[in-house]
């Protein structure tokens, strides 16, 4: 019984370490296909400004639309 479970804890490991290991090497791979690949996505930074700023204002209209409503809810005020 014991040796069934050492058996058992040494596979378990086993296919952690290989899975983690297999993990981090495909995340180099991919580390290493977007350095070399890199001018073919592109790239938020050059994005209009003037755009971001647009949606970002209408972000915060609607956090500052659910604000007064939590807090208006909290106390116990009908919206």
């Amino acid at each position: 019984m014991m040796t069934e479970g050492f058996r058992l804890m040494a596979v378990g490991m086993f296919t952690v370490f290989a899975f983690l290991t297999l993990l981090v090497g495909l995340m180099n791979a991919s580390a290493i296909f977007f350095e070399k690949f890199a001018d073919r996505f592109a790239d938020e930074t050059q994005a209009d400004p003037a755009s971001k700023r647009a949606s970002q204002a209408g972000h915060d209209d609607e956090i500052a639309l659910a604000l007064v409503l939590a807090q208006s809810t909290r106390e116990g005020q009908k919206v």
